[in-house]
């Protein structure tokens, strides 16, 4: 699968990709100085990433029961640093805003080389000084909750490859969604 992952991200046309920005619908905002990377939101129609969905699907049932996490939905992207691309310490869902769940970062780097830059850092919601680093090596898959931990990504020194996503509640009662898919 992780084959098939970085061969898919690999032939994507630059133009699939987009600059990646904060915010949702009118909140959406680019903003060079906080995070510079490129996205491309995952094509469901494409076997490789048919074949990591389903698994995530497996994960998501798995997760609701062993846990009780009441996990909905999953949307992902592929995310591509560029050397010197980061993202400056964020958290990945609003406070009391109960959408983004669980955060999932599955890396896309074979070869990876101490000194390539664009590790992970995560934060204790108080704390200054990250508790966890984690180099983006190849097939590496980090978890954490979304609205818990603020992170960071620090400037690659290399070309950075991942597959970004977020389980989802449905925070709604009857058939909207929250938020809309």
């Amino acid at each position: 699968m992780l084959d098939s992952l970085f061969l898919d991200i690999k032939s994507r046309d630059e133009n699939d990709f987009m600059l990646a920005g904060t915010g949702r619908d009118q909140q959406h905002r680019i903003n060079k100085f906080v995070r510079s990377d490129q996205i491309c939101w995952l094509n469901q129609d494409v076997p490789a990433t048919r074949e990591y969905l389903d698994w995530i699907e497996q994960l998501r049932l798995r997760l609701n029961s062993e846990l009780f996490l009441g996990l909905f939905d999953y949307e992902c992207h592929y995310a591509v640093y560029p050397r010197g691309a980061f993202y400056k310490k964020h958290v990945d869902a609003f406070k009391g805003r109960a959408s983004r769940v669980l955060t999932t970062i599955l890396y896309l780097n074979p070869n990876w080389q101490p000194g390539n830059g664009g590790e992970l850092h995560v934060y204790g919601e108080e704390e200054d000084m990250p508790f966890l680093k984690v180099e983006p090596t190849w097939g590496t898959m980090v978890m954490f909750l979304s609205e818990h931990f603020p992170h960071e990504v620090l400037p690659a020194r290399a070309q950075r490859y991942s597959l970004t996503g977020w389980f989802r509640v449905n925070a709604n009662l009857g058939e909207n969604l929250d938020p809309p898919s």
